[in-house]
């Protein structure tokens, strides 16, 4: 059930009609059974899965809370009779037990999602390549979202930052909650279950901007993401005739795909939430208008950022291992080295996982550390930099933000490529194409026309590229449904109107079309 099909839109409706239908301390619990029902749709067996990973986790994180609160009613109990020592001593063995529950939840898990998604790769790595061909793994729809979700929580009760969920069909639903299950974001207990879980009435500005968001992520997803899929797929589907300048066009063409797809699910999943009250985190801050590599992986895919930052960046840096390291690397080398290796070292582990994350591939992998090598060198040239832009004032221009936003872009669209073509090899050949060429004229002379885009293909996907780069422009004011609500209601209707006709005329279906698949599904 696409989150743009017909089914889906009927799905919502019967829902909300029920929900605010239903007594309050009964939504929760429909909209448990509505979720489950919307993963049952995709494949029976996805539920076997989820059903694991909610009930392990959810166990573990009642044995950790149950830990904590033994121990405390044991402290307070034996205030008196313990020694500083034996308090200490007693902490510390039930620290250990709590640990071995997390590594049991977490090993159970990543095991999971490690077993049905790299297995393959593992084994081809070792066999010429070759997977096992005799066994076929079922990979769960967002197996990658729910878990991580999952054991970010489990983390959190170890910490004891939240207390464990008691109810298990209500952490069950946190797990599986539907408009984030496939793509995320990756939501924290805290900040989720306190709308997640509670009573709402029927409030008409909670449709409504819920509503006006879930178009809005119509609008990027059938006007400019499955309008482009056609010449991003046939650019890259024979990579012997698209070279040169037809390989720039396929990284510009799909880094926009990419960025209207996977932010128009995710306004979708925000506005659906919206409509039940549900209050989930934003997972994009206008992304495209950094002006550095560190600055893009704040604003973009924010959850999975702070995710990695959170529970692989920070106890790696701060573990054993890591801080041996500095120690010997500040003997032996000087404080200046032993006070980065740690972080660059951490950072180097982060952007292996992120890379193997996404897919288990070697362009991924390759992705992910050369994000890793040029924030690291990023990081080395900043007093370069600051001297740099201390010494030359049109540095500090408009026009030279603009430059440096450019570039960026360019860069990120670069990455990109290899989330585009089959390997490591066909990406660097590409990329190389374009400075070898020297078929430029292709992109004026007509040939674009015939990669299943008409001249009116073209012309619309980009009056819906300059769209959304006003409501970019706009939200730098604040939300722009705040600002469309502050309006007269004939001008609030005749803007939104316009936005429906836009996405039912000329919005990328027609007889016999099949939405696209949203990208970020497969991770």
């Amino acid at each position: 059930m696409l989150l743009t099909s017909y089914g889906f839109i009927g799905f919502v409706l019967i829902l909300a009609i029920l929900y605010y239908v239903f007594p309050k301390k009964l939504q929760w619990m429909l909209l448990l059974l509505f979720s489950y029902l919307f993963y049952l749709s995709w494949n029976p067996l996805y539920l076997i899965f989820i059903a694991v990973t909610t009930v392990t986790i959810w166990g573990c994180g009642l044995l950790i809370d149950r830990n904590y609160e033994t121990q405390s009613s044991y402290l307070k109990a034996n205030k008196e009779n313990l020694s500083k020592d034996e308090k200490k001593l007693y902490k510390s063995g039930m620290k250990k037990a709590r640990g071995r529950w997390l590594l049991l939840g977490i090993l159970i898990n990543i095991g999971i999602l490690a077993v049905v998604k790299y297995t393959q790769f593992v084994v081809g790595i070792f066999n010429g390549g070759k997977g096992l061909s005799f066994v076929t793994f079922i990979v769960p729809l967002g197996i990658s979202f729910y878990t991580f979700q999952a054991v970010g929580y489990l983390i959190d009760v170890k910490r004891g930052t939240i207390k464990a969920e008691k109810n298990l069909f209500k952490f069950a639903l946190f797990v599986s909650f539907f408009p984030q299950l496939i793509q995320g974001p990756i939501s924290r207990f805290a900040d989720l279950s306190e709308t997640l879980l509670a009573e709402h009435a029927f409030d008409w500005k909670n449709i409504s901007y819920g509503v006006e968001r879930v178009m809005w992520g119509f609008f990027k997803k059938l006007i400019v993401a499955d309008r482009v899929a056609p010449a991003v797929t046939t650019l890259v589907g024979d990579i012997q005739t698209y070279t040169g300048a037809y390989a720039f066009a396929a990284m510009i063409l799909y880094t926009m795909q990419l960025y209207a797809d996977f932010t128009g699910g995710i306004d979708i999943t925000i506005g659906v939430a919206q409509i039940f009250g549900i209050r989930v985190t934003e997972n994009f801050n206008r992304p495209y208008f950094s002006t550095s590599l560190k600055e893009y992986w704040r604003r973009w895919h924010i959850t999975m950022c702070q995710w990695f930052r959170e529970f692989v960046f920070y106890p790696v840096s701060t573990s054993k291992a890591i801080q041996g390291i500095a120690k010997f690397s500040r003997k032996h080398f000087g404080d200046n080295i032993g006070k980065k290796l740690p972080v660059y070292l951490s950072s180097f582990v982060v952007w292996f996982a992120t890379g193997i994350w996404h897919n288990a591939g070697w362009n991924f992998i390759v992705w992910g550390l050369l994000n890793w090598f040029i924030l690291m060198v990023s990081e080395e040239l900043e007093p370069l930099y600051e001297k740099f832009h201390g010494k030359f004032k049109f540095s500090n221009t408009f026009g030279y933000k603009i430059f440096m936003g450019l570039r960026t872009f360019l860069l990120i669209s670069a990455l990109n490529l290899f989330d585009e073509f089959a390997s490591v090899g066909d990406t660097l050949k590409e990329f190389a194409s374009m400075f070898t060429a020297g078929n430029y004229h292709v992109l004026v002379d007509g040939s674009m026309l015939n990669l299943g885009l008409s001249a009116l293909d073209y012309g619309i996907l980009l009056g819906g590229v300059i769209i959304m780069l006003i409501v970019s422009i706009v939200q730098v004011r604040g939300s722009v449904r705040d600002q469309i609500a502050a309006k007269p209601y004939p001008v609030r209707f005749m803007i939104w109107f316009a936005l429906f006709l836009v996405i039912l005329l000329v919005g990328a279906y027609g007889i016999g079309y099949d939405s696209a698949q949203f990208i970020y599904n497969q991770f």
